[in-house]
């Protein structure tokens, strides 16, 4: 019985873990102009652009800018 109250415990660690990433969209508009400015220079070269922005990765700013300028609609 141990381990079905564990694996619960882990869906609910996993959870808060997706919504402190979802918190971290949030970005300065200096970011937001970064972001913009690099991606028209280097286009979706996302670990490039990361690598100007302190703390922030490669998988956030992809997200970001998809969230942000998806054209997919």
């Amino acid at each position: 019985m141990a381990d079905s109250d564990r694996s619960s415990d882990d869906i609910s660690v996993d959870s808060r873990e997706e919504s402190t990433q979802d918190s971290k969209l949030e970005f300065s508009e200096d970011e937001e102009t970064l972001i913009t400015r690099m991606f028209n220079l280097v286009g979706e070269r996302w670990s490039l652009i990361a690598g100007r922005i302190p703390g922030r990765t490669a998988e956030e700013i992809e997200k970001y800018w998809t969230s942000r300028y998806s054209t997919s609609e």
